[in-house]
């Protein structure tokens, strides 16, 4: 039997990319914004972190934080595919979940796309990664987070939105911190590892500008997912 597919949902385009302009008041506006009021849960993993690779950001620190960025995308898009086939009777709703899962593809794609590009910097910079603090480590955080989002998307899936947001805040302001701290990424040539599929920049700190602002997008869309955290 053949089954005809009407439409299908289209893969979003991911945050949108920024010139040179663009990506310094962007990077103007993080630095002018306060931090999240970050929850218990959110302070638990950051704390650690901290301890492990320092207060301060590093290329080693932010591919640890991109494993773990990853993780409740991976979450959402699991529940997903239960709810769709839960939901399978009606066949409007299990469209719109199914768009909720193509959402949260594409920003676990992004994510990836960030650890790949921080794993090139630490290559070419030769920072030292220990098989502890850059494996282990970050397999056991992303793991409690996994599962952590999990439970809090099956019991108030709001709760799991603001988690993530807290995280992708937590994140951007690494990032823009980093690059005001090391004003000489500025003459630092973007390597363009990945250009073909994140796009080229003029330096390394328009690079970490870039990833930092689409954190803060997926940060604004976690938020905006909080008013309608059940699809209907």
């Amino acid at each position: 039997m053949t089954v005809t597919v009407d439409r299908r949902p289209e893969a979003p385009s991911g945050p949108p990319k920024l010139d040179r302009e663009q990506l310094r008041r962007a990077q103007q506006e993080t630095m002018a914004t306060p931090r999240m009021d970050y929850s218990l849960l959110a302070r638990m993993m950051f704390k650690p972190v901290d301890i492990m690779y320092g207060k301060k950001g590093s290329y080693t620190k932010f591919a640890m934080l991109e494993i773990i960025a990853r993780v409740p995308y991976q979450a959402w898009e699991r529940m997903g595919y239960w709810a769709v086939h839960h939901y399978a009777g009606r066949s409007a709703l299990a469209r719109r979940v199914f768009e909720r899962i193509v959402e949260a593809r594409a920003d676990q794609d992004n994510e990836q796309w960030h650890l790949l590009i921080m794993q090139d910097l630490v290559q070419r910079t030769g920072q030292r990664q220990t098989w502890l603090l850059h494996k282990a480590a970050p397999w056991l955080i992303a793991f409690f987070y996994y599962h952590v989002s999990w439970m809090l998307f099956l019991v108030r899936p709001d709760w799991s939105y603001r988690l993530n947001a807290e995280f992708e805040d937590h994140a951007e302001h690494e990032y823009m911190t980093y690059v005001a701290e090391n004003p000489d990424l500025d003459l630092v040539p973007d390597p363009g590892t990945y250009a073909a599929e994140y796009g080229r920049h003029h330096s390394v700190a328009d690079l970490l500008r870039q990833i930092g602002h689409d954190e803060r997008t997926h940060k604004l869309d976690s938020l905006e997912s909080m008013r309608e955290p059940r699809v209907r």
